[in-house]
């Protein structure tokens, strides 16, 4: 089960998929690919969202044990409920760089996948990347490992970047990829044809999926014409045609985007159109001063012409998916810890989950392992295998441990808790809220008209206030249908004081 197709970047990290293969469901072609191999065997592949109804707890009690390689933190969660209702071992794994692991989770018997916090990841799938950015690292990794890489970077090297124009202009020699600087194209053409490239006409391009916005909030295209002022719209994109402005000495790598237009404070928020300034300073700084290094160059985050051009290409495509922008001191720190995958380990994690499906299958719960693949030997091994743990008595979804969640009553609204508590926190999709036998909030199809407005109107009230009220010393109960999971949380009044 998968709903990505498969990016170029996909095709150094594993050995199933080949260049033919991009843009085709990765779920698909994986199922052909072993067929190749064990044509005797049955494979069912869906080209879908493992959080999508139809595959429910029933669809889980089909199968004997469930292989996880999901791509982010929800997903994962959701997969590890549905197994925890169906009674099914879930066998979950994941890579960052050199580092890997496998866990076997069995009910009862070991911890579940949630019985202890995960940390954060460090690499991100590339369909987010390329696709349905939601935080700011992704557009930090798209501007840095595609867009920079694509203009300044090694042209022979492939990129998930869309490259194709529906520019008229474009039956030129050069009309295979928009990126290349057409004969006699000043920068300033050029500039601004990048800049509704990527901002704008991709961004329309991935609006026209409508599948992929179902359940997502739409991006906003943005071309040039939209952020800058009618003089830069006529005349320059940025405040000098000086090619020697920004650079304080004769060494390229201090040629500053942010000298050039009068920005002093790296810690500054810039707006969209600041931004906008600096994407096309920095892009003709690299064309007029650096133009030796074209084609050579790889991101350093010492570089601060690198990174001038990285942040305000980040933010402006973050502002077209409506995620908050960062400056230049924050983005600059993101872009410097950014881990990639690495085909060796994936494959070491391949060979990993096999061998501990193959226990499960034989019912050998007693050598079940739980395996760390590390970067440098560890006690003079590269693979650590560890007996699982035991379930955590205190886990919510595992052990039905109550929480407790300390809130000011009488001033927090309930629409918080449902989106900051309920789905951020506990990872619910439909969730149900009850106090005693009063029903507070549901999610479904199937609720008229009355009940949604009843609903909504709840989540704009505070606690107190609520039509079955909650105070300090209230059980209430949260559920999700879907995962068939529950749990009750005790709420501890704490009064919130204001100066």
């Amino acid at each position: 089960v998968d709903m990505d197709t498969i990016e170029v970047s996909n095709l150094n990290r594993q050995f199933l998929f080949r260049k033919s293969h991009v843009g085709q469901s990765k779920a698909k072609v994986a199922r052909d690919a072993v067929l190749k191999v064990r044509p005797d065997i049955s494979i069912t592949a869906y080209h879908a969202n493992v959080k999508s109804p139809e595959f429910n707890v029933d669809f889980f009690k089909e199968f004997n044990v469930v292989l996880n390689g999901l791509d982010n933190l929800d997903a994962r969660r959701h997969v590890n409920r549905l197994c925890l209702a169906a009674g099914v071992p879930l066998i979950e794994s994941g890579t960052t760089g050199f580092l890997g692991q496998v866990a076997v989770h069995l009910k009862d018997r070991t911890e579940c996948y949630e019985c202890y916090p995960k940390p954060a990841p460090k690499t991100y799938p590339v369909c987010t990347i390329t696709s349905t950015p939601s935080k700011f690292v992704h557009c930090i990794v798209w501007a840095k490992d595609l867009l920079f890489a694509k203009l300044f970077g090694d042209k022979n090297q492939d990129n998930d970047l869309n490259v194709r124009s529906n520019d008229g202009a474009s039956s030129s020699e050069n009309s295979d990829d928009v990126f290349e600087r057409r004969n006699d194209e000043d920068i300033k053409c050029f500039s601004r044809r990048i800049y509704d490239h990527v901002f704008g006409y991709n961004i329309e391009m991935a609006l026209s999926n409508e599948e992929t916005w179902k359940n997502r909030t739409r991006p906003k295209p943005i071309y040039a014409r939209d952020v800058l002022s009618d003089s830069q719209k006529n005349g320059d994109l940025v405040t000098s045609d000086n090619p020697d402005n920004g650079s304080t000495d004769s060494d390229s790598v201090s040629v500053s985007a942010m000298a050039a237009l009068g920005l002093k404070n790296p810690q500054e928020l810039w707006s969209l159109e600041e931004n906008s300034k600096v994407f096309f300073e920095a892009l003709k700084l690299f064309l007029v001063k650096r133009v030796e290094e074209v084609g050579s160059l790889i991101f350093d985050k010492d570089d601060q012409l690198a990174v001038e051009f990285v942040t305000a290409a980040a933010n402006i495509r973050a502002a077209s998916f409506g995620i908050p922008m960062h400056s230049l001191f924050e983005a600059k720190g993101i872009a410097g810890n950014i881990i990639h995958a690495v085909a060796t380990t994936n494959a070491i994690v391949a060979g990993l989950i096999v061998i501990e499906a193959i226990k499960v299958l034989r019912q050998d719960f007693e050598n079940l392992r739980m395996t760390y693949c590390n970067e440098h030997p560890k006690r003079k091994m590269l693979l650590m295998p560890v007996e699982p743990f035991e379930p955590n008595k205190a886990c919510f979804v595992c052990s039905k441990t109550p929480l407790t969640l300390e809130v000011d009553t009488s001033r927090t609204k309930f629409r918080e808790f449902i989106e900051k508590i309920v789905r951020a926190k506990l990872g619910m999709n439909l969730p149900l809220v009850m106090h005693g036998l009063s029903l507070l909030y549901e999610v479904g199809d199937d609720l008229d008209e009355d009940m949604i407005r009843n609903y909504e109107a709840n989540l704009d009230k505070v606690f107190s206030e609520l039509p079955s009220s909650i105070t300090g010393g209230t059980m209430i109960t949260v559920e999700d249908l879907q995962q068939e999971l529950s749990c009750n949380i005790n709420i501890k009044h704490r009064c919130l004081f204001s100066y």
